[in-house]
């Protein structure tokens, strides 16, 4: 069941129950007043039996018991001396009216009790009576990490790293859920992004390996697994179907994280165990011979609940749009919890991914692709392999283990410790595009053989604090994080054969590789932050402030070493308010950093980090009582110290600057019971303010386009003969981009339609209640289009259409 966001508290209550002069009397018909919801205009003596979704944030009992009467639409009396001094964490889930209070009011020794007017009162629990625990209807809460119901998440800890409602976050976030993921049929995170604000993904089209990310202007935005820097931006790849959510903070966010683009990070977020009973399989075939099994399950192991497990797997293989080009992957992901007392938590997560053909980058001419030759040739087809299937070798191999502990020493004090070990080991062979020949259709290629593995190791100790100081609810964040990255990587190249696209010839031999690269590089970074989550009645501000030690040390095993120190201040300020219509305006800004490893003239010093720092305003809107969000947000993000190439001395230097300012528009929800919405529109305009690279200054990277836009809906018919019937359809709008860094060509803009058709069986027999079949088609009209260009040698073809069908089986 979906959770509606809460209202901010009403003024009129803090007002009724600061009001310490009057009599008890008096006080309780104030309260009464203050209490009363304007939407009860049912009968007051109606039993309340109704279940209501709530969704009421921590702070005084006081305001915690008007937002919930709110919410559930009843009047309640009482006396403020009862409850002012007192702190409540909140409530969220399904209740009746009674079982909401109790929950609410058990261990402050209060009770709430009904009238015969059908009002509500309070008082203290009678001497030697002691209450039952109150049970949710539903048996489900959201969190910032587990399941949702639906599209749309209303609390993330992407963007603060606690458990936060994304209405009461002055940053803009967006949360992709696992229902989302299983009606788009997703087989990567980059798909999963396809229909959100700010980011462009897939620009490498099917030749995506490694989910690439171009937030707000800036490429190669960070990944982040459970909160903790996961591989690079542009190495490892974790399959969807082992996460829970996927989510995109948008903005600098070093404060929190360190290191980052200033552009924002993502944050994947794992299935955890739960005490709910899970058991799901799924079947899919498709195109391109695509095969796949996949299984989840959790639950208790043992009956008082205090161990919980999760295991999800897949098997899956497919051929894709490229001539002799497969995928295939295995992965296995098991994780246990142990809940030793109420106030201990620990979380064991392991990660395993083998990929024996991960896949190829099929890098093509602009030549051919945007525009054909002279000799009127035409277009190279979609399908051509610029490689060699019999050349080619491509093999990733994934694992990870961690955990997180948590244990909350009392009411205000809580500590965590989240940890990970992973290590990625690839090998890519292939034959790269290098120049086109004056016939327009022979190109030379140069032999690639790429060895690399990453280990790392991630650590973040957490202390979490909350208190009421005067009329202020506090949360403090104060935090030590520390990682180590090792990457070995040998790189040989050497002169591969020509290859005429009309005619390709594969088999050819491949001269003898030299080895151009050897080196181990061990980039470690120390991080200490503080951050606090104040709140002020309806005002919530957020204030951060981190120090980081970076060091990078290079072995060059064919050369000489080097060594960089950096070291970095950033911070953030925030603010929201949240309306009782709901809409929540915010403002807020921030920095960034990331160290810049780039070398330059011999002799001189190494480079400073780069810098970035943002200005963004927006606003948030969730209707009172709906089942959806609203996000409109303007930004103006600034990125100084970028090292560019200076053709006058033939070094880098340290003089760039790139500008970005944008627009993004986002909804997601339920529109109704039937209808469920995701939209999006992005408007980004990225500038090069200063460089030293000739032609560039005053132009517009490349791959950015300007304009994004999306629109998915699924309509499931709830009665009547075509009951369980669901039918959903998307558009997205790709707007053209610049295809090199001096902008001599443009990529053209696409449009492409998705469509799913998804049937619930038990409408045919109870037997089968659980099972599903779906039918997902991607691309739907087969359009053929370029999904970006870096240079003239460097393009992409976008995915060709996909279909899929799937059984799937929840029990």
């Amino acid at each position: 069941m979906s959770i509606p966001h809460a209202p901010a508290p009403r003024p009129a209550l803090r007002r009724a129950w600061l009001s310490r002069q009057l009599s008890a009397a008096a006080a309780t018909v104030a309260l009464a007043t203050a209490f009363a919801s304007p939407c009860a205009a049912a009968d007051p003596s109606a039993p309340a039996v109704t279940v209501h979704s709530v969704d009421v944030g921590p702070g005084r009992l006081t305001d915690v018991l008007n937002r919930y009467a709110l919410q559930a639409g009843v009047l309640l009396a009482g006396d403020s001396r009862l409850t002012d001094a007192l702190h409540s964490d909140g409530l969220r889930g399904a209740y009746t009216v009674e079982a909401g209070f109790a929950a609410l009011l058990a261990r402050h020794g209060l009770q709430a009790q009904r009238g015969a007017s059908g009002s509500w009162s309070l008082r203290t629990v009678p001497q030697g009576i002691s209450t039952l625990a109150p049970v949710t209807v539903d048996g489900r809460t959201e969190s910032a990490t587990g399941p949702v119901d639906g599209l749309l998440a209303r609390r993330s800890a992407g963007g603060t790293k606690t458990d936060t409602s994304v209405m009461e976050t002055p940053q803009a976030v967006s949360v992709i859920t696992r229902d989302q993921m299983q009606a788009q049929d997703v087989q990567s995170v980059s798909q999963a992004l396809r229909y959100s604000s700010g980011v462009f993904t897939e620009y490498r089209g099917s030749s995506n390996q490694s989910d690439e990310i171009f937030m707000r202007g800036f490429g190669y935005a960070p990944k982040f697994l459970d909160g903790l820097a996961y591989g690079s931006a542009s190495k490892g790849q974790i399959d969807p179907w082992l996460l829970e959510r996927v989510e995109v903070v948008r903005g600098p966010s070093s404060v929190l994280y360190g290191q980052a683009s200033p552009g924002g990070i993502l944050n994947l977020v794992s299935k955890r165990p739960q005490a709910e009973a899970l058991r799901e399989v799924q079947f899919d075939v498709g195109n391109h011979e695509r095969a796949s099994a996949a299984f989840d399950a959790g639950g208790k192991i043992d009956e008082d609940g205090k161990l919980l497990y999760r295991l999800s797997g897949l098997a899956r293989t497919q051929h894709n749009d490229v001539d002799g080009v497969r995928d295939e992957r295995v992965a296995l992901a098991p994780a246990f919890t142990w809940l030793p007392n109420s106030d201990t938590r620990f979380t064991l997560l392991t990660s395993y991914q083998n990929e024996p053909e991960a896949g190829y980058r099929n890098f093509l001419p602009a030549m051919g692709l945007v525009y054909g030759g002279s000799n009127g040739y035409g277009h190279i087809p979609r399908s051509f392999n610029g490689s060699d299937p019999d050349y080619d070798k491509s093999w990733r191999e994934q694992g990870s283990v961690g955990y997180e502990l948590e244990h909350r020493l009392n009411s205000t004090f809580t500590l965590r410790q989240n940890l990970r070990y992973s290590t990625i080991s690839q090998r890519y062979r292939k034959l790269v595009f290098g120049v086109l020949l004056p016939d327009q259709a022979t190109f030379t290629r140069t032999a690639s053989d790429e060895h690399e593995k990453i280990r790392q190791v991630v650590v973040d100790n957490q202390a979490q604090a909350d208190f009421d100081l005067g009329p202020t609810r506090h949360t403090v964040l104060a935090g030590v994080d520390y990682r180590q990255t090792r990457t070995d990587y040998q790189l040989l190249r050497g002169k591969g054969p020509t290859l005429d696209w009309r005619n390709p010839v594969y088999g050819q031999p491949v001269g003898p590789l030299a080895l151009m690269t050897d080196q181990m590089q061990t980039a470690s970074q120390l991080g200490a932050y503080l951050q606090d989550q104040v709140r002020i009645g309806q005002l919530n501000v957020v204030l951060g402030g981190r120090k980081d030690w970076s060091r990078t040390r290079t072995e060059n095993r064919l050369g000489a070493d080097s060594r960089q120190d950096d070291d970095a201040f950033t911070g953030r300020v925030g603010a929201i308010y949240n309306f009782d219509n709901g809409l929540a305006p915010y403002a807020s800004y921030s920095t960034s950093f990331e160290p810049e490893l780039t070398r330059g003239a011999p002799g001189s010093d190494p480079f400073k980090p780069t810098t970035g720092k943002q200005w963004e305003a927006g606003l948030k809107y969730q209707p009172p009582g709906t089942d959806a969000m609203f996000t409109a947000s303007y930004f103006d993000l600034r990125q100084r110290n970028v090292a560019t190439y200076d053709s006058t001395i033939g070094f880098n230097v340290q003089t760039g600057e790139i500008a970005s300012r944008g627009v993004e528009l986002e909804a997601r929800g339920n529109l109704t019971r039937q209808l469920e919405v995701v939209a999006s529109y992005t408007y980004v305009d990225p500038k090069v303010r200063q460089s030293s690279q000739a032609g560039v200054q005053g132009k517009q990277p490349a791959r950015q386009p300007g304009h994004l836009a999306a629109l998915w809906g699924m309509y499931t018919a709830a009665e009547g003969p075509l009951a369980g019937l669901g039918l959903g359809a998307g558009v997205r709008y790709v707007g053209t981009s610049y295809g090199d860094p001096l902008n001599t060509f443009k990529v053209p803009a696409v449009t492409l339609y998705d469509a799913v058709l998804r049937y619930d069986l038990a409408q045919v027999s109870p037997r089968l209640a659980g099972a599903r079949l779906q039918l997902n088609i991607n691309n739907l009209f087969d359009k053929t289009y370029v999904a970006s260009c870096a240079g003239e040698t460097a393009c992409f073809y976008g995915t060709g259409r996909t279909v899929s069908a799937s059984l799937n089986y929840r029990w």
